[in-house]
């Protein structure tokens, strides 16, 4: 009988948890009985056989759908509220903006519902409103107006609210990310600052809706959204400090990874990248090797465990893990048939740009029915630029939050080079119909991908080369 490989039995496992929780969706069945049965059958099997594959897929659609089953119940719950006023209480997860008709936007989680009754709601709610002057991320908020069910990353929307703050989050990573914020729109001058801001740490609620469009006509847009690559930069960094051990190094790695997810929050794409750099570097500290399929599919399962609402309907989840596919495993089999050994880095990242946008591409015609086609001109000469521009805008921050007196003086580089960056775009943006607009039907996406996984599939057999990724290899992957 043929034997499958520990990694195939994780990758079969983990598709299946994926499966399951995308199955709750549509089904009541919840196997809390016969699920813990399975997993000690797993015990029983030490030939990895195709009896031990059918328990792991079996095990793997039981957790799912368990998983699944449990959110399903804070769905229903919020379905059964819809167009009725409620009154919640719920925690700002984000500092509030100004958006329509003069109201102040945020998200929030942590909700309990107080009228009509007192429950407790999962999710994540979009809340705009009056009554406040201003919500701050930490905020206990007292919410008023009527609920609308949401398909996404926000699970309920409440609008034109009566809001009330009745307690303050004053944590000190809180605290700091607000004074840093102050500190780099004082020591920059708009639209530089929040463009700085954007490259840190993802914040794009300050930029200007005119920088925002021309981004997204160039196919820019994801250096400013909070995402691996930010985290990859910071790795990167802590890997090319000269410490006295690997120890040293995986605790700094660590810290910086756990505090960016705190400053940042927890988006699916941040929590996606944590999970891959955490993962990456415990493989660089046991000297490891780990295949992309394994690892993409662990993060995957591990993320809809945590949070099935990312499974039923969070587009940049979907669109995190298709680049992610992308770079891992179609760059390095366009690299493997293109050259001997590893290209220079302006190559790869030309390379990586063209594989992710070629995995995302099908979703986003569907979604969005827009193409740019300077998208890979524009991250050639934009992308290379990142990493120093969020350093020059980290000291520009901190300098403009501490010493003020004189940040002007260490601001300028960063004003300088992100002066560039923004002209590049205003550049391309302007050339004469760089996006496309386009559109395709769900039964057309999904034959784009079927056609991509043929010719992954043969360029994978004709390839003699491993396959598994080192370490220092996904320590460069956004």
């Amino acid at each position: 009988m043929k034997k499958f490989r520990r990694t195939t039995l994780i990758t079969v496992f983990c598709l299946s948890v994926i499966a399951g929780i995308g199955l709750a969706r549509k089904t009541s069945l919840v196997p809390n009985f016969w699920l813990w049965i399975l997993l000690p059958l797993l015990s029983l099997f030490r030939s990895k056989n195709l009896a031990y594959l059918l328990i792991a897929m079996f095990f793997g659609l039981g957790l799912g759908l368990w998983r699944g089953g449990q959110f399903m119940q804070n769905v229903y719950q919020i379905r059964s509220l819809t167009e009725k006023k409620v009154t919640i209480e719920a925690t700002a997860t984000a500092d509030a903006v100004y958006s329509s008709r003069s109201q102040i936007e945020f998200t929030a989680n942590n909700i309990k519902l107080i009228e009509p009754d007192e429950r407790p709601l999962s999710g994540s709610f979009k809340i705009s409103g009056f009554g406040a002057p201003i919500v701050y991320r930490g905020d206990r908020v007292r919410v008023s107006g009527k609920l609308f069910p949401m398909r996404g990353s926000n699970q309920g929307r409440i609008a034109y609210a009566q809001l009330e703050v009745i307690s303050t989050g004053g944590s000190r990573i809180n605290n700091f990310t607000r004074k840093f914020n102050a500190g780099m729109q004082s020591a920059l001058p708009e639209p530089t600052a929040s463009f700085g801001l954007g490259l840190l740490i993802g914040q794009r609620s300050t930029l200007p809706a005119e920088i925002t469009a021309a981004l997204t006509a160039v196919g820019l847009v994801h250096i400013v959204a909070v995402s691996g690559y930010n985290l990859t930069i910071i790795v990167r960094g802590v890997g090319r400090l000269k410490l006295g051990s690997k120890y040293q190094k995986l605790i700094i790695s660590l810290a910086l990874i756990v505090g960016f997810v705190l400053v940042t929050g927890f988006s699916a794409s941040i929590v996606r990248a944590a999970l891959v750099s955490a993962l990456s570097l415990w493989a660089w500290y046991y000297g490891r090797q780990v295949k992309p399929l394994v690892l993409i599919s662990f993060a995957a399962a591990v993320t809809g465990l945590w949070n099935p609402f990312y499974i039923w309907g969070d587009l940049g989840w979907y669109l995190s893990f298709l680049a992610f596919f992308g770079v891992l495993v179609i760059a390095p089999l366009i690299t493997g048939r293109l050259f001997r050994k590893p290209p220079k880095l302006l190559t790869m990242v030309l390379i990586e740009t063209l594989a992710a946008e070629l995995m995302t591409l099908p979703l986003i015609l569907m979604t969005f029915s827009q193409l740019s086609i300077i998208a890979l001109v524009a991250n050639v000469l934009v992308v290379p630029l990142v990493p120093l521009a969020m350093l020059l805008a980290a000291v520009a921050g901190l300098f403009g939050a501490f010493v003020p007196q004189i940040a002007g003086w260490f601001a300028l580089p960063a004003r300088l080079l992100l002066t560039y960056m923004l002209d590049i775009v205003h550049m391309l943006s302007s050339i004469p119909a760089v996006l496309i607009h386009r559109s395709i039907s769900v039964f057309y996406m999904i034959a784009l991908y079927v056609v991509v996984l043929a010719v992954i599939i043969v360029l994978y057999r004709r390839l003699p080369k491993r396959t598994n990724l080192t370490a220092e290899e996904l320590s460069t992957t956004p």
